[in-house]
């Protein structure tokens, strides 16, 4: 696997054969229209933890890839085809027109969920998804991305616009509070990432994220650090946190994310 000077980060020890394989098989689907292959998510801010965390993955290829190139891939990366060693393989590919240029659009060609605890999804309609998951995790490729394959993540990604990632931001913190489908510590961890970046302009990974926030908010810390001691366990395991409290505290952190957008002019 390749890395540019500035991504000295390296791929954790139980997904470097499952990387690599991954790898090989985008090349020989894709062939020369494939671009890049990325680490993006925790992976590639440090804090992937196995057992727990899904490895998430951007694929960057040549405009104009078929429709047929894309299902066989879908169909090669799937679990039942290359078993994925995380909680879940989530995969993204783009056009390198479109991963070139600010965007606050989903923009998709493939959307691959997969894994042994992920429902299966291999969606190729860009159109009706929820933008946000996106343009966040665009910001977090362009800024921290590990390349894993092909051009380097900041040739390649672009950095959505300020008011498109403070509208990504709001949406997410607003997903994590109606909280349907997620881990209550996820939740949680999710929203101090958001806070600390509305602060800093730095993405952090979630952990650290959370002791960021509990050292600024005292009043938060027993919840945070509660979320933190959830989230080292197996998903199975993940503790029931106090419902009003996951809520007090992201409405507060929608707060804190409305004001630094209304700061930041988005």
């Amino acid at each position: 696997m390749s890395h540019g000077d500035e991504e000295r980060r390296p791929v954790p020890a139980e997904l470097r054969g499952y990387l690599e394989e991954l790898v090989r098989r985008v090349r020989a689907v894709c062939g020369t229209r494939a671009v890049s292959v990325l680490a993006v998510g925790s992976v590639a801010l440090g804090d992937y933890r196995h057992g727990r965390s899904d490895v998430d993955v951007v694929v960057v290829v040549e405009p104009g890839l078929p429709g047929a190139a894309l299902r066989e891939l879908a169909g090669e990366l799937a679990h039942r085809r290359l078993p994925c060693p995380a909680a879940g393989l989530e995969l993204v590919v783009y056009g390198a027109d479109f991963a070139g240029r600010p965007s606050g659009g989903s923009g998709y060609l493939l959307n691959l969920n997969t894994g042994p605890l992920l429902t299966e999804r291999a969606d190729r309609d860009a159109a009706g998804a929820e933008a946000f998951w996106f343009v966040i995790d665009r910001s977090i490729a362009h800024r921290a991305g590990i390349t894993l394959w092909g051009a380097p993540a900041r040739r390649v990604i672009a950095e959505p616009a300020s008011a498109d990632l403070f509208a990504a931001l709001r949406a997410g913190v607003r997903e994590h509070a109606d909280g349907a489908g997620h881990l209550a510590d996820n939740r949680v961890l999710n929203g101090c990432r958001a806070v600390v970046f509305c602060r800093t302009g730095r993405w952090v990974a979630k952990r650290a994220a959370a002791r960021e926030t509990a050292a600024a908010e005292p009043g938060f810390r027993p919840l945070l650090e509660a979320a933190v001691r959830s989230f080292e366990r197996p998903r199975a395991e993940a503790a029931a946190l106090p419902a009003a409290e996951v809520r007090a505290f992201l409405a507060w952190a929608a707060e804190r994310v409305a004001e630094a957008a209304r700061a930041a002019g988005g």
